[in-house]
């Protein structure tokens, strides 16, 4: 069952990194500007969609997976 699980929240968060963040051109603008370090916080701390990952770590961090 823990296996399947972490396979399915695994796969959405594929497919919402694929969808939204590649080709991300905030971060992409941050990067450039800015550097990885501020781009990569941006997308920790402030974008929605990394919002919506973290939620999705916390999930398996639940399972212990």
């Amino acid at each position: 069952m823990e296996r399947e699980v972490r396979k399915e929240l695994l796969s959405q968060v594929e497919n919402i990194m694929n969808e939204f963040c590649v080709g991300c051109f905030v971060h992409k603008q941050l990067r450039k500007e800015c550097g990885k370090r501020t781009a990569h916080r941006f997308c920790i701390s402030q974008c929605t969609v990394g919002e919506k990952i973290k939620e999705f770590g916390k999930k398996l961090n639940e399972y212990g997976i």
